[in-house]
């Protein structure tokens, strides 16, 4: 494999880190909103915010600017890790597969794309766990500590699951998005050709429509995996009888709808769908720029 096979890999975690920076504080309101009104978790009962603005609002006063940037250095390492393994191994097989069939990779294949992005989505986030388990705690307020430290911490009272902590609903949820959003692209940006050419206003265009159905289809496995993420078990610890914490993705998807009703599931959707929106168009016209750089 020639050097410039890793171009994708390059350009997808360098785009992926300038999204995240340009979008983190959204992301926060959305983590603090999914957490909140929680039957089981006594630390987070209270509904302490009414919404995206007012959760923005709210942090800004009590807590400092700085608040909404809690947590980013995990998520540029988790995005660092994530966005590269994604986008390139998304990019990579896609190319791979196409040069299989028959038309020799002329034309672009929605069930492949879709394969693909799945994949790609699904082994990126598992990977890239711990950075996300970090990053969501942080988030909240639980931990203020460097990053080096609070990796440690985990692992020695947690182990290895507290790493791993809702891998399965967050490898879900990105392959959902994954499969949704990056084929969405491809496709939407293909037919804007003709009109647009390969133009920022193309990629902008693209990104919106992309970024809508994904927020649909994935903010009730985002609110499950947040859920899971924050909460702590610790290594041989023995539960008290007034001490509940979920047993895994199903469990927590079911307290939530009979504690707090189905709507919980969509707790952050606003933040969830105006961040994606920005995230994808900062990262789609970044790659591209990059795409033309080398």
């Amino acid at each position: 494999m020639g050097d410039r096979d890793w171009r994708p890999f390059i350009y997808g975690g360098l785009a992926s880190i300038v999204a995240e920076f340009g979008t983190f504080p959204i992301d926060t309101t959305k983590t603090r909103l999914q957490i909140q009104g929680q039957k089981i978790d006594p630390r987070h009962v209270e509904l302490r915010y009414t919404g995206m603005v007012d959760c923005f609002v709210k942090t800004s006063q009590q807590e400092g600017i700085k608040a909404l940037y809690c947590g980013i250095w995990p998520a540029v390492l988790r995005q660092a890790t994530y966005g590269t393994i994604k986008f390139g191994t998304y990019y990579s097989l896609k190319k791979a597969l196409a040069a299989r069939r028959a038309d020799g990779g002329s034309k672009e294949h929605l069930a492949t794309n879709t394969f693909c992005a799945a994949f790609a989505g699904g082994l990126s986030s598992a990977i890239a766990n711990p950075t996300d388990v970090l990053k969501v705690r942080m988030q909240v307020g639980d931990e203020k500590r460097n990053l080096v430290r609070c990796f440690a911490d985990m692992y020695r009272l947690e182990g290895v699951r507290g790493l791993w902590r809702g891998v399965g609903p967050t490898s879900q949820r990105a392959a959902l998005i994954a499969a949704v959003e990056l084929p969405v692209y491809d496709a939407c940006k293909r037919r804007l050709l003709v009109p647009l050419g390969d133009a920022p206003l193309n990629h902008l265009l693209s990104s919106l429509l992309a970024s809508l159905g994904s927020a649909v289809a994935s903010t009730p496995l985002d609110v499950v995996r947040t859920r899971l993420m924050n909460q702590r078990k610790m290594k041989d610890h023995i539960a008290k009888a007034t001490e509940k914490v979920y047993s895994g993705t199903v469990d927590c998807f079911v307290q939530t709808v009979r504690n707090e009703g189905f709507l919980a599931l969509y707790k952050g959707f606003v933040p969830t769908w105006l961040r994606m929106g920005p995230w994808n168009i900062i990262f789609f016209i970044t790659y591209e720029q990059l795409k033309r750089v080398y």
